[in-house]
């Protein structure tokens, strides 16, 4: 199975399944390994690496929306509807900024669905991780081993919301509380 259809069949199986409000964070995928080595070539800040990073969770988002046109997309907290099932975030960079979002490599679409999950009051984050997840890792070992990123535990410290971490084949959840 290639990407795409892995990608559909998540689509699938959250649209089959959704009991309560889904909100989805695409990672910037191939687009934000563009960023990367479009930052090497003409060297320029991570600042700026970050807002391109941002657009390419925004492309992605566009081609989960393509893949699912009921799904709504939405780019801001506050315009993420209660009363929708499932819901395609499409971070805005000037939402980022007021926000105080760091703007570097250390924060990827991990942290950002973090903070999103702050804003909106979650009761549950879920990664869905292309890698297998290790059992018995706790958090600080995943971010050695680039499970998840850097920042991760600086928006997740204070969280009352379930944390689960999920292969993008369903198998070896893990969660912390």
């Amino acid at each position: 199975m290639n990407d795409i259809d892995t990608l559909r069949q998540c689509l699938n199986t959250i649209e089959q399944t959704v009991t309560s409000r889904v909100v989805i964070v695409p990672g910037g995928g191939s687009f934000a390994d563009q960023v990367r080595m479009a930052q090497k070539y003409y060297q320029f800040n991570d600042e700026i690496a970050h807002k391109m990073a941002l657009l390419a969770m925004q492309q992605m988002a566009l081609i989960f929306k393509s893949i699912k046109p009921s799904f709504l997309l939405a780019n801001q907290p506050l315009t993420i509807d209660n009363n929708v099932p499932v819901v395609i975030w499409s971070p805005d960079i000037q939402q980022a900024d007021l926000a105080l979002v760091d703007a570097n490599w250390e924060v990827t679409s991990d942290s950002l669905a973090a903070w999103l999950s702050n804003q909106l009051q979650a009761t549950e984050l879920v990664l869905v991780k292309s890698a297998d997840i290790p059992v018995n890792m706790d958090i600080q070992q995943m971010q050695k081993q680039g499970l998840v990123d850097k920042a991760f535990t600086k928006y997740t410290k204070n969280a009352l919301y379930k944390i689960t971490l999920i292969n993008k084949h369903c198998f070896n959840e893990y969660a912390f509380s």
